[in-house]
Formats: structure tokens, C-alpha cells, sequence
């Protein structure tokens, strides 16, 4: 029996993102692993665990012989947005209990280069078997979803679309910041609001980007990390949790899976919410931002409007930065964005963030954050409590 070991992230990149008309997603896949390698200072040689999904047909498989790596443990679970913070919890398990030494999260797609080069369409079908089959005929499409499911908490707690279109106008604020986000512009809630429809209530402005793009993280055993060039963030805790995949089968549209990984992830890292310094969530659409604040304890149920209304999401002067780099709103979102918020959190963390840098009082970079992906129409969620020191 090994004894359980301390795991640390010691190595995170992203690939070219934004508009990459030339390259193909096996290329960004290994573009991001050398740079997340570099990053850390390690040589792939050391890396015998790969966790990956998205692409070919045998994912993992296929992604890591690109690599040329032969990894003795693998994770190729398939959970949407959430997918990465699912696999760094899974990855983080395997590390502590001695069944791999690094492991390797790797993400790449050109989910924009695509549909303009006709090689996909706008619109992608998740199939009409199963539970979906009762749903697509009707058109019930992924935005459909999430629409129907804000306008349920703006039913029961009175949350404006204004409250709403905040969380874009403070996306964007951050991305302005950020000289790789794709939209910089600074944005004002009437902007949001008059733009065409897309989905009831949901303007252009209150969906996310399409890019292209591709991220990875390597994490080790605390015994390597000595030999990194980086400081290592480690984990301290994470939690997973599945809802729904019918919307019939959803008991609440105001409550995420993000309630019940949430607490998980603060209970296994002996952290409260208020004690968190930066918060990445997944941001697909703007009310994704709002019910998983709530839910995962940064304000009540039903406060979320209010909570994002005045400010507190802003790197300059929020009470709680959140998506710094400008989230999927406006810095880029390649399909399953979860690998970019665990980026995010852990450069913030080592206070490598530049313009967009949260301090503490004392000028110090954080010293707690969350990375919290979401899956599907809220079917799935991963958080992950990282910290330093």
C-alpha cells in the first residue's frame, strides 16, 4: 500500500486560440502539451499518465500516440464542460494513490475553423436516442435549454435580464484586460440587451464565443516537484456530481449539479466559499455564471442577480473576480472550455496574470481559487479547490 501523496499542478498552457485557420485539433492538442511540459520544466518521458476526450475515435488513445506517449493510466470520461475538472479529480486520485506520477489533461479543437471551412455545421446534434428523443423533435436545442432554464429563476426569484446581462458587460471588462481574449471591446448592458435574439431571453452578448483553441495541465506526485521550474499549485480538493439528462428529469431548473460538487470540493479542501479569492466558471451562457455562484455558496439561492449587479465579478475592484481571463463570454471558447479555467485559476495563483493580475490587499497574488466546469444543459459539474503555500 503507498501512502497517499500531496498533488500539485505544475504545469499549464494554451495552445494558439482565438481565429486558427491553419492548424488541426491533433496540432493544438500537442502544441498546448510541449508548452504545458516547458511550463513546468519537465521532460515528456516522465509523463505516464494522459487524460483527454473530443476527438478520434479511441480518445484517449489516439490523441496520445500523436504525442508519442504509452501512458499506463488513461481517463478518457466524457462529461462536456465539466469534463476537465472531472478528469483532474480523477487524475489527482491516481497521483495520491501511486497508480501514475504525472498526468497529462490535454484539450485541442477547431470548432471555429471548422464551421467556416464547412467541415461542420453551426449546430451540433447530441443524437436523438435515448432520453433525447422525447426533446429534438420539438427543437429543443442545447440554447433552448439553458434559456428555458433562466427564465425559470427569473420567474421564481425575480433576477432581471439587466442582472443578467452583467455578467457579459463584467466578462468583457476582464477580457479587456487580457490581450489573447478574443473581444476586448468594453461592452454596456443596453448593448447586451438590444442585440438580435437568439434564444428567449438570451441575446447574442449572453452566449458565448466560438473560437478555436486547445489547453492542457500536468499534474505530479509532491515528490517532482522539486525539479519543476514553476511553483506548484496543489490540490486540495475536488468533487463531481451528474443531474439530468431529460429536462424532464431536472427537479429544479434554479439548482445546478454544481450545489452538490461544490460542496464536495469545499468540504474535501477544508475551505469555505468566503474564504476563495478567484473563482473560473464555465460560462456558456450568462445565467450559467449566476446559479453557479449560487450553488456553490458565494451567494444565497435566488441572490445571484444581485450578487453580479454591483461589480463584484471585475478584476479592478470586484469582491470576487471571476473568469479574469474573460471567460468563454469573450476570451475564447473552443467546445469543452473546462482545461481553460483550471489554466486560469492556477496562473492566477502563481500571480503570472499581468494586467489582468487579482492582488490581495497586500499587493500578494491569491492564495485560494476554484475552477467549477459545467456539462450538457447543467447535466454535469467538476469543481476543484486549488491553492499555494
Amino acid at each position: 500500500m503507498v501512502a497517499r501523496r500531496k498533488v500539485a499542478v505544475v504545469g499549464v498552457a494554451l495552445s494558439d486560440c482565438g481565429r486558427v485557420d491553419d492548424a488541426t485539433p491533433y496540432a493544438l492538442h500537442a502544441q498546448a502539451a510541449r508548452r504545458a511540459l516547458a511550463d513546468a520544466g519537465l521532460d515528456r518521458s516522465l509523463v505516464d499518465g494522459f487524460a483527454s476526450a473530443g476527438l478520434g475515435t479511441l480518445a484517449p488513445v489516439e490523441v496520445a500516440e500523436y504525442l508519442g506517449l504509452r501512458p499506463t493510466w488513461v481517463d478518457s470520461t466524457s462529461v462536456g464542460g465539466s469534463t476537465w475538472e472531472v478528469m483532474a479529480a480523477h487524475a489527482a486520485d491516481a497521483v495520491a494513490a501511486g497508480h501514475a506520477r504525472a498526468v497529462l489533461l490535454v484539450y485541442g479543437s477547431t470548432a471555429r475553423a471548422d464551421v467556416r471551412a464547412g467541415r461542420r455545421t453551426g449546430t451540433l446534434s447530441f443524437g436523438t436516442r435515448g432520453p433525447m428523443q422525447f426533446e429534438v423533435p420539438y427543437g429543443h436545442t442545447l440554447i433552448a435549454k439553458y434559456a428555458m432554464a433562466a427564465r425559470r429563476h427569473m420567474i421564481e426569484y425575480g433576477t432581471t435580464i439587466e442582472q443578467l446581462a452583467e455578467v457579459a458587460v463584467q466578462a468583457r471588462a476582464n477580457a479587456a484586460l487580457n490581450p489573447e481574449a478574443m473581444f476586448r471591446t468594453p461592452i454596456t448592458v443596453d448593448e447586451v440587451l438590444s442585440g438580435p435574439m437568439i434564444a428567449d431571453p438570451f441575446t447574442k452578448l449572453h452566449c458565448c464565443v466560438r473560437s478555436d483553441g486547445g489547453a492542457a495541465v500536468l499534474l505530479v506526485a509532491e515528490g517532482y516537484v522539486r525539479d519543476c521550474r514553476t511553483s506548484p499549485v496543489w490540490v486540495l480538493g475536488s468533487g463531481e456530481s451528474v443531474s439530468h439528462a431529460a429536462m424532464s428529469e431536472w427537479p429544479d431548473f434554479t439548482v445546478s449539479p454544481a450545489a452538490v460538487s461544490g460542496r464536495l470540493a469545499f468540504e474535501r479542501a477544508g475551505v469555505r466559499p468566503a474564504e476563495i479569492e478567484v473563482a473560473e466558471i464555465y460560462d456558456a451562457f450568462t445565467y450559467m455564471t449566476l446559479v453557479t455562484l449560487e450553488d456553490l455558496g458565494f451567494c444565497g439561492k435566488g441572490e445571484g442577480g444581485a450578487f453580479v449587479e454591483k461589480g463584484r465579478l471585475r478584476v479592478e475592484g470586484g469582491e470576487l473576480p471571476v473568469n479574469t481571463d474573460g471567460g468563454g463570454l469573450s476570451a475564447q471558447h473552443p467546445g469543452m472550455r473546462g482545461l481553460f479555467l483550471l489554466v486560469e485559476a492556477v496562473r492566477q495563483l502563481r500571480g503570472e496574470c499581468g494586467q489582468r493580475q487579482v492582488r490581495r490587499a497586500d499587493g500578494t497574488p491569491p492564495r485560494l481559487a476554484v475552477a467549477s466546469g459545467t456539462g450538457g444543459w447543467f447535466c454535469s459539474s467538476g469543481t476543484v479547490v486549488l491553492g499555494v503555500g
